[in-house]
Protein backbone atom coordinates (compact mmCIF):
# COMPACT_ATOMS: atom_id res chain seq x y z
CA UNK A 1 0.00 0.00 0.00
CA UNK A 2 1.39 3.38 -0.75
CA UNK A 3 2.34 5.71 2.11
CA UNK A 4 -0.63 8.04 1.72
CA UNK A 5 1.74 10.53 4.17
CA UNK A 6 5.04 10.35 1.65
CA UNK A 7 4.67 12.50 -1.59
CA UNK A 8 5.97 10.51 -4.25
CA UNK A 9 6.33 6.90 -4.42
CA UNK A 10 10.24 5.58 -5.57
CA UNK A 11 10.68 6.08 -9.52
CA UNK A 12 8.28 8.91 -9.95
CA UNK A 13 9.29 12.15 -11.93
CA UNK A 14 9.93 14.92 -9.89
CA UNK A 15 9.10 17.44 -13.01
CA UNK A 16 5.92 15.88 -14.46
CA UNK A 17 4.80 15.47 -10.91
CA UNK A 18 5.40 19.13 -10.17
CA UNK A 19 3.70 20.11 -13.78
CA UNK A 20 0.67 17.55 -13.42
CA UNK A 21 0.03 19.15 -9.83
CA UNK A 22 0.57 22.69 -10.85
CA UNK A 23 -2.37 22.52 -13.32
CA UNK A 24 -4.47 20.53 -10.49
CA UNK A 25 -3.49 23.35 -8.24
CA UNK A 26 -4.66 26.49 -11.04
CA UNK A 27 -7.54 24.03 -11.52
CA UNK A 28 -8.86 24.53 -7.73
CA UNK A 29 -7.94 27.96 -7.57
CA UNK A 30 -10.62 28.44 -10.29
CA UNK A 31 -13.63 26.74 -9.39
CA UNK A 32 -12.56 24.22 -6.31
CA UNK A 33 -12.29 20.88 -8.23
CA UNK A 34 -9.41 18.58 -7.28
CA UNK A 35 -8.61 15.35 -8.58
CA UNK A 36 -5.65 12.70 -9.05
CA UNK A 37 -2.50 13.02 -8.87
CA UNK A 38 -3.44 15.23 -5.98
CA UNK A 39 -3.09 13.31 -2.71
CA UNK A 40 -6.22 13.07 -0.36
CA UNK A 41 -3.89 14.78 2.47
CA UNK A 42 -3.19 18.11 0.19
CA UNK A 43 -6.86 18.15 -1.46
CA UNK A 44 -8.09 18.69 2.16
CA UNK A 45 -5.05 20.76 2.71
CA UNK A 46 -6.14 23.03 -0.50
CA UNK A 47 -9.56 23.07 1.21
CA UNK A 48 -8.96 24.13 4.74
CA UNK A 49 -6.84 26.75 3.36
CA UNK A 50 -9.46 28.09 0.85
CA UNK A 51 -12.14 28.29 3.46
CA UNK A 52 -9.73 30.24 5.85
CA UNK A 53 -8.94 32.51 3.01
CA UNK A 54 -5.52 31.75 2.62
CA UNK A 55 -3.34 33.91 0.67
CA UNK A 56 -2.54 31.65 -2.75
CA UNK A 57 0.59 34.65 -3.32
CA UNK A 58 1.98 36.54 -0.03
CA UNK A 59 4.46 36.17 2.23
CA UNK A 60 3.47 34.60 5.86
CA UNK A 61 2.27 36.81 8.19
CA UNK A 62 5.69 37.84 11.09
CA UNK A 63 3.45 37.81 14.62
CA UNK A 64 6.03 37.91 17.12
CA UNK A 65 8.73 40.42 17.00
CA UNK A 66 12.38 39.97 18.20
CA UNK A 67 11.60 40.65 22.09
CA UNK A 68 8.37 38.87 22.20
CA UNK A 69 10.09 35.77 20.11
CA UNK A 70 13.06 35.81 22.57
CA UNK A 71 10.81 35.57 26.39
CA UNK A 72 8.38 32.97 24.23
CA UNK A 73 10.74 30.91 23.25
CA UNK A 74 12.91 30.46 26.30
CA UNK A 75 10.04 29.35 28.23
CA UNK A 76 8.91 26.93 25.34
CA UNK A 77 9.07 23.29 26.37
CA UNK A 78 11.08 22.78 23.04
CA UNK A 79 13.80 24.41 23.98
CA UNK A 80 14.80 21.74 25.93
CA UNK A 81 14.42 19.51 22.91
CA UNK A 82 16.88 21.84 20.55
CA UNK A 83 19.93 20.08 21.09
CA UNK A 84 18.46 16.34 20.15
CA UNK A 85 17.16 18.37 17.00
CA UNK A 86 20.44 20.18 15.69
CA UNK A 87 22.12 16.91 16.71
CA UNK A 88 20.25 14.85 14.26
CA UNK A 89 19.11 17.28 11.86
CA UNK A 90 21.87 20.02 11.98
CA UNK A 91 24.01 18.28 9.47
CA UNK A 92 21.13 18.52 7.04
CA UNK A 93 20.69 22.50 8.27
CA UNK A 94 24.29 23.76 7.65
CA UNK A 95 25.11 21.36 4.30
CA UNK A 96 23.70 24.67 1.96
CA UNK A 97 20.37 22.90 1.14
CA UNK A 98 17.98 22.57 3.77
CA UNK A 99 16.48 24.08 6.86
CA UNK A 100 15.54 23.12 10.03
CA UNK A 101 12.16 25.07 11.74
CA UNK A 102 10.94 24.43 14.73
CA UNK A 103 7.45 25.68 15.13
CA UNK A 104 4.73 26.14 18.60
CA UNK A 105 1.24 24.76 18.10
CA UNK A 106 -0.15 27.93 16.53
CA UNK A 107 2.45 27.27 13.77
CA UNK A 108 4.61 30.30 14.61
CA UNK A 109 8.35 29.64 14.02
CA UNK A 110 10.64 29.74 16.93
CA UNK A 111 13.65 28.41 15.26
CA UNK A 112 14.97 28.57 11.62
CA UNK A 113 18.59 27.19 11.69
CA UNK A 114 20.50 26.87 8.52
CA UNK A 115 23.18 27.67 5.55
CA UNK A 116 23.08 31.59 5.90
CA UNK A 117 22.60 31.38 1.92
CA UNK A 118 19.56 28.95 1.69
CA UNK A 119 18.26 31.00 5.16
CA UNK A 120 18.60 34.30 2.79
CA UNK A 121 16.57 32.93 0.11
CA UNK A 122 13.88 31.63 2.32
CA UNK A 123 13.50 35.15 3.97
CA UNK A 124 11.75 35.70 0.92
CA UNK A 125 8.62 34.13 1.56
CA UNK A 126 8.82 35.11 5.47
CA UNK A 127 10.20 31.12 6.47
CA UNK A 128 11.73 33.29 9.08
CA UNK A 129 11.39 33.28 12.86
CA UNK A 130 8.39 35.19 14.31
CA UNK A 131 6.22 34.14 11.16
CA UNK A 132 3.09 32.48 11.36
CA UNK A 133 3.13 29.24 8.99
CA UNK A 134 -0.31 27.57 9.82
CA UNK A 135 -2.93 26.59 7.02
CA UNK A 136 -4.71 29.55 8.23
CA UNK A 137 -2.15 32.08 7.74
CA UNK A 138 0.55 30.24 4.87
CA UNK A 139 -1.93 27.32 3.20
CA UNK A 140 -0.61 24.02 2.86
CA UNK A 141 3.11 23.48 3.93
CA UNK A 142 4.39 20.18 5.70
CA UNK A 143 4.78 22.30 9.33
CA UNK A 144 1.07 23.74 8.64
CA UNK A 145 -0.32 20.30 7.61
CA UNK A 146 1.28 18.09 10.15
CA UNK A 147 -0.02 20.53 12.71
CA UNK A 148 -3.61 20.08 11.46
CA UNK A 149 -3.77 16.33 10.86
CA UNK A 150 -1.34 15.67 13.94
CA UNK A 151 0.21 13.28 11.69
CA UNK A 152 4.58 13.71 9.64
CA UNK A 153 3.80 14.69 6.33
CA UNK A 154 5.32 15.53 3.00
CA UNK A 155 4.40 18.65 1.05
CA UNK A 156 5.90 18.98 -2.48
CA UNK A 157 7.16 21.72 -4.62
CA UNK A 158 3.41 22.58 -6.14
CA UNK A 159 1.43 20.81 -3.68
CA UNK A 160 2.17 23.96 -1.77
CA UNK A 161 -1.34 26.00 -1.72
CA UNK A 162 0.97 29.43 -1.94
CA UNK A 163 2.70 29.90 -5.12
CA UNK A 164 5.22 31.65 -3.59
CA UNK A 165 6.83 28.67 -1.78
CA UNK A 166 6.03 26.15 -4.74
CA UNK A 167 9.67 26.03 -5.24
CA UNK A 168 10.55 24.40 -2.09
CA UNK A 169 9.47 21.08 -0.46
CA UNK A 170 9.50 19.94 3.02
CA UNK A 171 8.83 17.16 5.84
CA UNK A 172 7.47 17.60 9.13
CA UNK A 173 6.68 15.84 11.91
CA UNK A 174 4.11 16.91 14.93
CA UNK A 175 5.57 17.31 18.78
CA UNK A 176 3.52 16.02 21.68
CA UNK A 177 3.93 16.76 25.01
CA UNK A 178 5.00 13.08 26.81
CA UNK A 179 2.85 13.62 29.94
CA UNK A 180 -0.23 15.33 28.46
CA UNK A 181 -0.30 14.10 24.86
CA UNK A 182 -0.99 17.64 23.84
CA UNK A 183 0.53 18.94 20.65
CA UNK A 184 3.32 21.30 21.20
CA UNK A 185 4.36 22.44 18.22
CA UNK A 186 6.13 20.54 14.71
CA UNK A 187 10.11 20.14 13.77
CA UNK A 188 10.41 20.44 10.12
CA UNK A 189 13.13 20.01 6.99
CA UNK A 190 12.51 22.78 4.01
CA UNK A 191 14.77 22.38 0.76
CA UNK A 192 14.55 21.50 -2.80
CA UNK A 193 12.72 18.95 -4.53
CA UNK A 194 14.92 15.99 -2.44
CA UNK A 195 13.52 15.97 0.70
CA UNK A 196 10.23 14.05 -0.87
CA UNK A 197 12.53 11.37 -0.67
CA UNK A 198 10.58 8.30 2.14
CA UNK A 199 14.49 9.06 3.59
CA UNK A 200 13.55 12.58 5.05
CA UNK A 201 10.06 11.96 6.22
CA UNK A 202 11.45 8.86 8.29
CA UNK A 203 14.41 11.23 9.24
CA UNK A 204 11.82 13.58 10.98
CA UNK A 205 9.47 11.43 12.47
CA UNK A 206 12.49 9.67 14.05
CA UNK A 207 13.80 13.17 15.36
CA UNK A 208 9.84 13.80 16.66
CA UNK A 209 10.23 10.64 18.64
CA UNK A 210 13.60 11.42 20.16
CA UNK A 211 12.74 14.73 21.05
CA UNK A 212 9.59 13.38 22.95
CA UNK A 213 11.90 10.75 24.43
CA UNK A 214 14.15 13.61 25.83
CA UNK A 215 11.33 15.72 27.44
CA UNK A 216 9.83 12.19 28.88
CA UNK A 217 13.14 12.06 31.26
CA UNK A 218 12.70 14.02 34.52
CA UNK A 219 9.03 13.34 34.19
CA UNK A 220 8.08 11.62 37.72
CA UNK A 221 5.02 10.56 37.47
CA UNK A 222 2.52 10.74 33.78
CA UNK A 223 -1.00 10.49 35.56
CA UNK A 224 -4.37 10.95 33.60
CA UNK A 225 -4.89 13.42 31.26
CA UNK A 226 -7.37 15.06 28.73
CA UNK A 227 -7.30 17.29 25.96
CA UNK A 228 -10.52 18.53 24.60
CA UNK A 229 -9.91 22.58 23.41
CA UNK A 230 -10.01 22.56 20.10
CA UNK A 231 -10.83 19.31 19.03
CA UNK A 232 -14.17 17.52 18.48
CA UNK A 233 -12.65 14.17 19.82
CA UNK A 234 -10.83 14.20 22.84
CA UNK A 235 -7.49 12.67 23.54
CA UNK A 236 -6.99 10.83 26.78
CA UNK A 237 -3.48 10.02 28.17
CA UNK A 238 -3.01 7.42 30.89
CA UNK A 239 -0.21 6.46 32.38
CA UNK A 240 1.65 7.63 28.51
CA UNK A 241 -0.49 5.63 26.35
CA UNK A 242 -2.34 7.98 24.06
CA UNK A 243 -5.85 6.90 23.43
CA UNK A 244 -8.44 9.24 21.18
CA UNK A 245 -12.42 9.28 22.32
CA UNK A 246 -15.17 9.26 20.57
CA UNK A 247 -17.12 12.10 20.61
CA UNK A 248 -20.01 11.20 23.10
CA UNK A 249 -17.17 9.47 25.23
CA UNK A 250 -15.49 12.78 24.90
CA UNK A 251 -18.55 14.03 26.48
CA UNK A 252 -18.74 11.93 29.14
CA UNK A 253 -15.03 11.89 30.33
CA UNK A 254 -15.05 15.84 30.48
CA UNK A 255 -17.92 16.08 31.98
CA UNK A 256 -17.01 13.63 34.86
CA UNK A 257 -13.34 15.48 35.31
CA UNK A 258 -15.59 18.60 36.31
CA UNK A 259 -17.72 16.64 38.81
CA UNK A 260 -15.20 14.75 40.40
CA UNK A 261 -17.59 13.79 43.28
CA UNK A 262 -19.64 12.23 40.55
CA UNK A 263 -23.28 12.02 39.15
CA UNK A 264 -25.74 9.82 39.16
CA UNK A 265 -27.21 8.44 35.89
CA UNK A 266 -30.15 10.96 35.56
CA UNK A 267 -27.46 14.06 36.48
CA UNK A 268 -25.10 12.67 33.48
CA UNK A 269 -28.33 11.92 31.09
CA UNK A 270 -29.19 15.71 31.37
CA UNK A 271 -26.00 17.12 30.81
CA UNK A 272 -25.73 15.35 28.04
CA UNK A 273 -28.90 14.58 26.45
CA UNK A 274 -30.98 17.91 28.30
CA UNK A 275 -34.61 17.16 29.09
CA UNK A 276 -35.65 15.46 26.50
CA UNK A 277 -36.80 11.73 27.14
CA UNK A 278 -33.82 9.28 26.71
CA UNK A 279 -33.68 5.86 27.76
CA UNK A 280 -31.60 4.89 30.56
CA UNK A 281 -30.41 1.80 28.64
CA UNK A 282 -28.67 4.27 25.98
CA UNK A 283 -26.61 5.86 28.46
CA UNK A 284 -25.68 2.78 30.27
CA UNK A 285 -24.32 1.52 26.63
CA UNK A 286 -22.42 4.38 26.25
CA UNK A 287 -20.43 3.61 29.62
CA UNK A 288 -20.28 0.32 29.27
CA UNK A 289 -18.27 1.16 25.81
CA UNK A 290 -16.17 3.77 27.51
CA UNK A 291 -15.54 1.03 30.13
CA UNK A 292 -13.98 -1.19 28.00
CA UNK A 293 -11.80 1.10 26.65
CA UNK A 294 -10.65 3.09 29.97
CA UNK A 295 -10.94 0.47 32.29
CA UNK A 296 -11.22 0.70 35.69
CA UNK A 297 -10.57 5.09 35.07
CA UNK A 298 -14.30 4.80 35.25
CA UNK A 299 -16.67 3.75 38.20
CA UNK A 300 -20.32 3.81 39.09
CA UNK A 301 -22.75 4.38 41.70
CA UNK A 302 -22.75 7.41 41.30
CA UNK A 303 -20.71 7.91 37.48
CA UNK A 304 -17.09 8.82 38.33
CA UNK A 305 -13.32 8.83 37.60
CA UNK A 306 -11.28 6.91 39.44
CA UNK A 307 -8.03 9.09 39.44
CA UNK A 308 -7.99 12.67 39.48
CA UNK A 309 -7.88 13.84 35.55
CA UNK A 310 -5.61 16.89 34.80
CA UNK A 311 -7.47 18.68 31.51
CA UNK A 312 -6.48 21.24 29.32
CA UNK A 313 -9.77 23.52 30.36
CA UNK A 314 -7.87 23.19 33.63
CA UNK A 315 -5.01 25.04 32.49
CA UNK A 316 -6.47 27.93 31.23
CA UNK A 317 -8.51 28.78 33.83
CA UNK A 318 -5.52 28.48 35.92
CA UNK A 319 -3.79 30.66 34.47
CA UNK A 320 -6.56 32.90 34.00
CA UNK A 321 -6.86 32.55 37.92
CA UNK A 322 -3.34 34.17 38.63
CA UNK A 323 -4.01 36.78 35.92
CA UNK A 324 -1.42 34.77 33.35
CA UNK A 325 -3.67 35.82 30.34
CA UNK A 326 -0.68 35.06 27.97
CA UNK A 327 -0.34 32.02 29.37
CA UNK A 328 -3.65 31.08 29.33
CA UNK A 329 -3.99 32.19 25.14
CA UNK A 330 -1.32 30.15 24.65
CA UNK A 331 -2.80 27.18 26.40
CA UNK A 332 -6.63 27.88 24.93
CA UNK A 333 -6.22 25.70 21.72
CA UNK A 334 -9.86 26.46 20.85
CA UNK A 335 -13.50 25.94 21.99
CA UNK A 336 -14.25 23.06 23.92
CA UNK A 337 -15.25 20.44 21.92
CA UNK A 338 -16.45 22.72 19.31
CA UNK A 339 -19.34 20.24 17.49
CA UNK A 340 -20.46 18.97 20.58
CA UNK A 341 -24.27 19.57 21.11
CA UNK A 342 -24.94 18.44 24.94
CA UNK A 343 -25.92 21.17 27.27
CA UNK A 344 -23.21 20.34 30.01
CA UNK A 345 -20.63 20.98 27.37
CA UNK A 346 -22.06 23.93 25.88
CA UNK A 347 -22.48 25.75 29.07
CA UNK A 348 -18.91 24.89 30.16
CA UNK A 349 -17.59 25.76 26.45
CA UNK A 350 -19.29 29.15 26.76
CA UNK A 351 -18.19 30.00 30.52
CA UNK A 352 -14.74 29.10 29.74
CA UNK A 353 -14.75 31.46 26.06
CA UNK A 354 -16.68 34.49 28.17
CA UNK A 355 -13.65 34.26 30.78
CA UNK A 356 -11.06 34.38 28.68
CA UNK A 357 -12.68 37.15 26.42
CA UNK A 358 -13.10 39.08 29.25
CA UNK A 359 -9.31 38.80 30.62
CA UNK A 360 -8.06 39.97 26.68
CA UNK A 361 -10.77 42.56 26.91
CA UNK A 362 -9.66 43.94 30.75
CA UNK A 363 -5.90 43.31 29.42
CA UNK A 364 -5.94 45.67 27.01
CA UNK A 365 -2.46 44.09 24.78
CA UNK A 366 -3.27 44.74 21.22
CA UNK A 367 -0.77 41.52 20.94
CA UNK A 368 -3.21 39.53 22.87
CA UNK A 369 -5.90 40.84 21.09
CA UNK A 370 -4.67 40.76 17.94
CA UNK A 371 -3.84 37.19 18.83
CA UNK A 372 -7.58 36.34 19.45
CA UNK A 373 -8.74 38.20 16.39
CA UNK A 374 -6.67 36.15 14.09
CA UNK A 375 -8.30 32.76 15.34
CA UNK A 376 -11.86 31.16 13.52
CA UNK A 377 -13.29 31.80 16.66
CA UNK A 378 -12.23 35.62 16.92
CA UNK A 379 -11.68 36.74 13.54
CA UNK A 380 -15.69 38.05 13.80
CA UNK A 381 -15.80 39.19 17.40
CA UNK A 382 -16.45 42.99 17.05
CA UNK A 383 -15.69 43.70 20.28
CA UNK A 384 -12.34 42.35 20.62
CA UNK A 385 -11.54 44.25 16.92
CA UNK A 386 -12.81 47.45 18.81
CA UNK A 387 -10.80 46.84 21.95
CA UNK A 388 -7.68 46.33 19.67
CA UNK A 389 -8.71 49.83 17.99
CA UNK A 390 -8.85 51.47 21.25
CA UNK A 391 -5.44 50.03 22.34
CA UNK A 392 -3.16 50.90 19.37
CA UNK A 393 -1.71 54.56 19.45
CA UNK A 394 -4.38 56.87 17.36
CA UNK A 395 -1.39 57.69 14.99
CA UNK A 396 -0.29 54.21 14.18
CA UNK A 397 0.07 52.65 11.16
CA UNK A 398 -1.15 49.28 12.35
CA UNK A 399 -4.64 50.95 13.45
CA UNK A 400 -5.77 50.93 9.93
CA UNK A 401 -6.76 47.09 9.42
CA UNK A 402 -8.56 46.47 12.22
CA UNK A 403 -10.51 49.90 12.23
CA UNK A 404 -11.63 48.99 8.80
CA UNK A 405 -12.45 45.07 9.96
CA UNK A 406 -14.32 47.02 13.16
CA UNK A 407 -16.04 49.20 10.64
CA UNK A 408 -16.87 46.19 8.15
CA UNK A 409 -18.19 43.98 11.68
CA UNK A 410 -20.46 46.97 12.61
CA UNK A 411 -22.29 46.99 9.26
CA UNK A 412 -22.44 43.04 9.05
CA UNK A 413 -24.35 43.30 12.39
CA UNK A 414 -26.40 46.40 11.04
CA UNK A 415 -24.76 49.01 13.88
CA UNK A 416 -23.59 51.45 11.18
CA UNK A 417 -25.36 54.48 13.26
CA UNK A 418 -23.55 56.39 16.15
CA UNK A 419 -21.22 55.25 18.53
CA UNK A 420 -17.32 55.53 17.51
CA UNK A 421 -15.37 52.59 17.38
CA UNK A 422 -13.41 51.63 19.88
CA UNK A 423 -16.36 52.36 22.11
CA UNK A 424 -17.84 48.99 24.03
CA UNK A 425 -19.37 46.89 21.00
CA UNK A 426 -23.11 46.66 21.21
CA UNK A 427 -22.65 42.93 19.41
CA UNK A 428 -20.48 40.39 20.95
CA UNK A 429 -19.99 36.61 21.01
CA UNK A 430 -22.92 35.34 23.35
CA UNK A 431 -22.91 35.12 27.09
CA UNK A 432 -23.00 31.78 28.43
CA UNK A 433 -24.29 31.09 31.95
CA UNK A 434 -22.06 28.36 34.15
CA UNK A 435 -23.11 24.67 34.00
CA UNK A 436 -25.39 23.34 36.78
CA UNK A 437 -23.35 21.57 40.00
CA UNK A 438 -24.92 19.06 41.83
Amino acid sequence: MVNPWLAMEAGADPVERTRTVRRAHAAFLADGTVAPPVRQVVADSWRRSADAHAAADGAAPIELDEAALHAYRDGHPLARAMPVFRELLGSFAQDGAHLLAVCDPQGRLLWVEGHPGVRRSAERMNFVVGARWDERHAGTNAPGTALAAEHAVQIFAAEHYNRQVQRWSCAAAPLHDPRTGRLLGAVDLTGGDHVASPHSLALVQATARAAEAHLTSGVPELGVCLSALGRDEALLVMDGKRLRLGRRHSEIITLLARHPEGLTGDQLSVLLYGERERRPVTLRAELSRLRQLAGTLLHSRPYRLSRSVETDLDAVEEALAVGEVRSALNAYRGPLLPSSEAPGVQRLRGALADRMRSALLSARDPGLLREWSRTPWGEDDLEIWEALVDALPERSPARSAPLATAHRLRAAYGLTGGGAVGAPAAARVATFTQPPRF
